[in-house]
């Protein structure tokens, strides 16, 4: 693919990458599924063309299952992207998801409900049924870790993402069905993102910033606050690794 590949990432917010990266001004901000959460910007990071979506607004302030992820994919399909990175804070349940850790999911569970979840439901697109055995890019993941090592950055490879509805956290009884489930983190923007970028035919893989134990996994309770402290400081170090992947991609494969 070489020269053709063209790289999205998906944030939460805007505001960082807008501050560190600077922005040649909004791009596509409409689609046959409505407004995407805002504008695809172009960015610049280590010298590469990225485009961005900020996907709960810029202000931060669309909730997780108000988002509306038709229209945010079909945004960045449409501005010509060919891969999908996205940014995903998460809660660890498994013992290894420990608060600061990066991890790269292999797969993902949807206990998400109401969410338009495909392009072809049968009204705009005709209906068709989407091989999804394995939600996340096999060949992205497996830059993505290069790029981590490259970078001297920790990144776990594997582990299910558990997405929930949102936007109130977890109950203790609910982190352990997913538990039981198999479930290694939890998060609430996972789906239906991951589908519909399969069924555009674009290559998807998440960068997961474990934030915070899950509900009823540590004595202390969960504040924003901390959050907040967690998640900049995985941001650092997520861009550090798309600084690296970025040369990697525009190598032409093989």
């Amino acid at each position: 693919m070489g020269s053709q590949r063209r790289v999205a990432v998906i944030g939460g917010s805007g505001a960082r990458f807008a501050a560190v990266y600077g922005s040649d001004g909004p791009g596509l901000s409409d689609t046959p599924w409505g407004p995407p959460s805002a504008a695809v910007r172009d960015l610049r990071i280590a010298d590469h063309s990225v485009l961005f979506l900020a996907r709960h607004g810029e202000p931060h302030a669309i909730a997780p299952h108000r988002v509306n992820y038709r229209a945010n994919i079909h945004a960045l399909h449409a501005s010509g992207a060919t891969h999908v990175i996205a940014l995903n804070t998460v809660g660890g349940i498994s013992a290894e998801a420990v608060p600061g850790s990066l991890w790269l999911p292999g797969q993902i569970i949807d206990y998400t409900s109401g969410r338009e979840s495909s392009f072809h439901d049968g009204t705009v697109w005709p209906l068709q049924h989407q091989e999804f055995a394995e939600p996340y890019d096999r060949p992205l993941r497996e830059l993505l870790m290069l790029a981590a090592e490259q970078a001297g950055i920790e990144m776990v490879s594997g582990g299910v993402y558990g997405c929930t509805q949102g936007p109130r956290l977890e109950t203790a009884a609910e982190i352990r069905r997913m538990q039981r489930d198999g479930c290694d983190l939890v998060g609430m923007t996972g789906m239906p993102e991951a589908a519909l970028a399969r069924e555009l035919g674009m290559a998807y893989a998440s960068i997961s910033m474990v934030v915070n134990p899950a509900a009823g996994l540590s004595a202390e309770a969960i504040t924003l606050e901390a959050i907040l402290r967690e998640a900049d400081h995985c941001m650092t170090r997520c861009t550090a690794v798309l600084a690296r992947a970025l040369p990697l991609l525009d190598q032409p494969p093989g």
